[in-house]
């Protein structure tokens, strides 16, 4: 009885693994409106030609830095996305099941935006990284960051940045 009830739990599990990517592509297919409706916090960037203004998700687990804005179709010219990784290292990034193209800032622990990875390629696979140790990473719409003039030595002003 145990070995069956092994290969029914490894069945279960086996159906659940092959159904999260169905449950995933429902969720995706929900309209803008729904995926606009998470909860945002203000961000700043502060650049050459002053502050720079965004309502940010801020993905502060595991779960939200793994989805990230996996499976979206949309993003508001004015949002984005922070994540919040708890530490500071080398990080890498990609594009698997992003559908939006994006502009990828590597902030430092002092807020700090140590390099901006532009124009990533969606549904990408290959690996951006950080280039040195970081804390978190801002993800705008692709060109945000060529259009409002954001670079590498601009400031992050969020609650984030100030507590490190």
């Amino acid at each position: 009885m145990k070995a069956l009830s092994r290969v029914a739990q490894a069945t279960a599990v086996a159906c659940l693994v092959l159904a999260a990517p169905a449950a995933l592509r429902s969720v995706s297919a929900q309209s803008p409106a729904r995926e606009s409706q998470a909860k945002t916090e203000p961000l700043s960037i502060v650049t050459k030609a002053g502050p720079k203004r965004f309502d940010v998700e801020v993905m502060r687990d595991d779960a939200g830095r793994s989805r990230g804005l996996m499976f979206r179709r949309h993003m508001a010219a004015d949002h984005g996305m922070l994540f919040d990784f708890e530490r500071t290292e080398p990080v890498t990034m990609w594009m698997k099941n992003t559908y939006l193209p994006l502009d990828m800032l590597f902030i430092r622990p002092d807020g700090i935006v140590s390099r901006v990875a532009a124009d990533t390629e969606p549904l990408s696979t290959a690996i951006i990284p950080s280039g040195s140790p970081v804390s978190a990473v801002l993800e705008l719409n692709a060109g945000t960051a060529a259009k409002l003039g954001i670079q590498a030595g601009d400031r992050v002003e969020h609650p984030l940045f100030k507590s490190r």
